[in-house]
């Protein structure tokens, strides 16, 4: 992630937008503090990579179990 203040941020807007189009992330800071962020305005998701993923989660939870552990005693636990 690239880091520039705000001072040069202003003059190069530019230049910003050109590094961020091409996937960089860049932080805006204010005498060193950070107070922006440019990000992608669209986040590229892989529509296979997801679907793995979720597989993946499938195939971890089976044969898992809560032993005596009932689901509803666990939903009554987190209620007020």
């Amino acid at each position: 992630m690239r880091e520039v203040g705000a001072f040069e941020a202003k003059n190069k807007l530019g230049t910003l937008l050109d590094w961020v189009e091409n996937g960089e992330e860049v932080m805006i800071t204010r005498r060193g503090k950070a107070v922006a962020r440019l990000v992608p305005a669209v986040s590229v998701v892989d529509a296979a990579q997801a679907k793995q993923a979720a597989a993946n989660i499938r195939a971890r939870s089976v044969g898992a179990t809560l032993g005596e552990i009932k689901i509803k005693d666990l939903v009554n636990e987190g209620r007020p």
